[in-house]
Formats: C-alpha cells, structure tokens, sequence
C-alpha cells in the first residue's frame, strides 16, 4: 500500500507541472521597408529664374468725384429725367421736385409786375415833359423794381427744388422715384466721375514699412479677366485705430474697362530676386532637425536640409542648400526614406 502511494505521487506532481515538453512561442516579426524597392518619382532640375513676391490685397475702383446729388429744398419728386448709366454734364437737371406753391407766387406777381411798369414809363414820360416832380418818379421805379425783385427771388427758390449734378459724369444709382420725398442730403442721384478714378485698398498695420509709394503693382480685374501694371501712388503713415490697418491707393488713368466700384485685386511687389533657386512649397518637410526636401542623386533619395525664403504663387525660394542643376524630387517623395531607390519616370 504504501509502495503504491509513493508511485502515485509524483505522477499527480508531473501531471500539475504540465508535464513533457512546452509548446514554443513565436516572437512577432517587425515590418521593415524595402529600401532595395525603387520608388517611382518625379524630378525637376533647378535653375536660377526671376522670383516676385506680392502682398495680395482685395481693392475696390473708385472715384474721387462720386457725389450724391440733393435737392436745396424739401419737396416731392416729380419727374426723373436720368437713368443709371447715362452720362451727364456739370449743371444738367437730373430730377424736378414739386414747386407748384412757388410757381403760383410768381404769376400772382405778374399782374401787380405789369401795373407798376405801366406807371413807371407814364411817370418816365411826364417827367420827360417837365411834368411831375422827381420824388413820383423815383417812387414809381422802385415799386416796378421791387416786384422785380421778388419774381427774381422767388425764381432762385423755384431752382431749388431741382436737383441737379455738380460735376460731368456717369449717374451710378438714382435712389429716388416719383412721388417720394426728397430733401438736401438724403437719399438723391449719385454721380461718379470716370475721370479720376482710384484703386483703394487696406493693409494690416505688420505691413506698415514693407511697402512704399513708387512700388510696382499689378491691379487683377477678375469681373472682365484683365490686369494693369502701375505703382503706388500713396501708402498713409497712420492706423486706422479700429481697424489697425493703413490705406494705399492707386490713381489710374481713363480706361473703358474701368468702372466706379468695381472690386480688383491689387498685387504689390515687395521683393524681387532674380536670380533665385525655387521649388514648390508642397516638396518642403519640416522635421525636428529643421527643414527637407529630397534629390535624386545616383539612382537613390538624398535628404537635402535647405534654409527657405519667401514663398508666392505656391512656389518658395531656397536661400541655401541647393545648387543650380540639383534635381528636386517632386512627384513622389511622400514614400521616400533618405537612400531609397527610386526610377525616375
């Protein structure tokens, strides 16, 4: 009995320690990438070009004559004798108001007017005969004169209920229609001169001292697909303390396809090189070591760190790094590691 204990006893303490021989574990394997794979990118030779870069502006045209035509007097609109487009001369009627009320003062007048130059001439006659005295002569004359004078006056107030244009020029909104009351200073005619039109823009007080009257500008005419080459013609040396930005402008010479309030895009020239070395801003990578891009170089990827200029039109200057001829990795270098072979297709 007890030999059959003893014999069962290290076959339960086998059975617990699992018994025989373990089952091997398998370390997971670690991808590695295929530096002996070619990638196919594409490459472009750097030469030295002519680079521009621009501060991009949204402008509006506008014209240093651009009024609003009022009446001198209250009244009630009776007659619109221009429509938006037309161009009108300096001192032509654009509008008549309501003036019957003086209207009916003057031909009161007439009657009176007629009676006082009928005694006036009699009373010239007689006096002409050695008739009469003086005094009824000169009394005669100013009565016949002072009914001149108030028809005179009370046809300098019927003007004002004309409204008419102070300059020549093309009539740009009429915000006036019969029967609406109209009265100096409010709403009216508004006329623009197209001959002496302005680009005006707005720049953020960082650019203040980056741009200066004199700098080549490019005016974008988006709305007719045109653009105009000129300079600044002013740059304000003060900021608009609640919009913190100065105002630039653009005097521009008659053009047909220049219109008041016509939106522009104005491009001003604030740096030229001409003879820089320049890459797509896309092939830049910035990295902790500072800033990369790639070149082909004997049939593999070479990291190349460049220190970068200024940047426009998606394209950036390198400023060291690279020389002339250097072929930059364009097209593809997303899955490049440095020493990767690549085709170039």
């Amino acid at each position: 009995m007890k030999r059959l204990i003893s014999l069962l006893v290290p076959a339960i303490m086998l059975a617990s320690c699992g018994g025989g021989s373990k089952p091997e574990t398998k370390a997971p394997e670690t991808a590695k990438s295929d530096s002996t794979k070619a990638i196919p990118v594409g490459i472009m030779a750097v030469q030295p070009v002519d680079f521009h870069a621009y501060i991009e502006v949204q402008s509006q045209v506008v014209g240093d004559e651009n009024i609003v035509a009022t009446p001198k007097a209250p009244g009630t609109v009776s007659n619109i004798l221009v429509q938006v487009g037309q161009h009108v001369s300096s001192g032509q009627i654009l509008a008549t108001l309501d003036a019957s009320m003086v209207n009916q003062q003057i031909e009161a007048l007439q009657p009176q007017l007629g009676l006082n130059k009928s005694l006036y001439e009699k009373q010239q006659a007689l006096w002409k005969q050695n008739i009469g005295t003086e005094v009824q002569l000169m009394s005669a004359k100013a009565q016949y004169e002072s009914v001149q004078k108030q028809i005179e006056a009370l046809k300098t107030q019927k003007d004002f209920y004309r409204i008419v244009s102070p300059i020549t020029g093309i009539v740009d909104a009429v915000n006036l229609k019969v029967g609406d009351m109209a009265s100096p200073g409010l709403s009216g005619i508004r006329v623009v001169s197209n001959d002496k039109l302005k680009a005006e823009a707005s720049l953020g007080e960082n650019y203040l001292g980056k741009v200066k009257q004199g700098d080549p500008v490019i005016l974008v005419l988006q709305d007719v697909n045109d653009s105009i080459k000129t300079t600044l013609t002013y740059v304000s040396q003060a900021i608009d303390p609640t919009s913190r930005a100065f105002t630039v402008l653009v005097r521009l010479s008659n053009n047909n396809k220049l219109h008041p309030n016509m939106a522009c895009k104005m491009k001003i020239l604030n740096y030229e090189n001409t003879s820089a070395l320049v890459v797509p801003v896309s092939v830049i990578q910035k990295t902790q070591s500072g800033t990369m891009l790639y070149v082909a170089n004997g049939g593999k990827a070479k990291s190349v760190m460049v220190t970068t200029g200024r940047n426009a039109n998606g394209q950036v200057e390198i400023l060291s790094g690279l020389n002339a001829g250097d072929q930059v990795i364009v097209r593809g270098y997303e899955e490049l590691d440095n020493g990767q072979q690549i085709s170039i297709q």
